[in-house]
């Protein structure tokens, strides 16, 4: 976090993390300074020391309010697409249901491509989406469209075979060969994941709302699991979606 000392008066802060609280931390932190909500949409890894790849696309988004103007002409500036939104809430849930992927694709140990094109895989994100949308309408939260299909939707392509699911979101998963979740790379260097405060936040939500999301808090524990030394870190699609369909 910044230390409000080395801020300017004027300054503006913009978080990016993933997660659904993290601009209202900051404000905690930083009483008096400008705090708005961004989002990345695109996958980022850390292949080698000072070495990221991109291996998704999308533009950047943030707070449509007058305070973030300056930062979205520099980016504009720099070539960085960036989208002014004006209802960030919205944006950070269809996010978190992005987000619903990361555990998924950690325990595979596959590419975000490969991982994505195995139906049990998929299935085991649907499962997982299909929680958070429940947890989300409890909330009274309708979760914003960032590609060409409502999120409410998404859990129906997830289960298609392969060939059809293939041909019908090819325009909204152009995904790289190298492409991972940062989860996986936090899993293979021995650090705490962020899952406490991804899925974790799906399992509070709900469990506030009276709802039970078994799925979620499964995978919860798997990658709590997988993060000690020893734990197991690789799973077959049909091996995890079992695991996730015990009772």
């Amino acid at each position: 976090m910044p230390h409000p000392g080395r801020l300017r008066p004027d300054a503006v802060v913009v978080s990016f993390r993933n997660g659904l609280h993290n601009a209202r931390l900051l404000r905690d932190g930083l009483p008096g300074a400008t705090v708005l909500a961004g989002m990345v949409p695109y996958n980022v890894a850390r292949t080698a020391p000072g070495t990221f790849h991109q291996g998704t696309g999308g533009a950047l988004m943030l707070d449509g309010a007058p305070a973030s103007a300056p930062l979205v002409a520099a980016l504009t500036a720099a070539g960085l697409p960036v989208e002014p939104r004006d209802h960030m809430r919205q944006v950070q849930h269809a996010k978190l249901l992005m987000n619903l992927n990361n555990a998924v694709n950690a325990l595979s140990g596959l590419p975000l491509r490969e991982q994505l094109g195995a139906r049990p895989y998929r299935t085991c994100l649907a499962l997982c989406q299909e929680e958070a949308l429940a947890a989300f309408a409890a909330e009274g939260v309708r979760p914003a469209r960032l590609g060409p299909v409502p999120a409410r939707l998404t859990p129906r392509i997830l289960r298609l075979p392969d060939a059809l699911f293939r041909r019908i979101a090819a325009a909204g998963l152009r995904v790289d060969a190298h492409a991972r979740s940062s989860m996986r790379d936090d899993l293979e260097h021995g650090r705490a994941t962020e899952i406490s405060s991804l899925r974790g936040e799906v399992v509070a939500m709900a469990e506030r709302r009276g709802l039970t999301p078994p799925v979620n808090a499964r995978l919860v524990s798997l990658v709590h699991e997988a993060e000690r030394p020893g734990g197991r870190r690789s799973w077959s699609g049909p091996e995890l979606l079992h695991a996730l369909r015990q009772p």
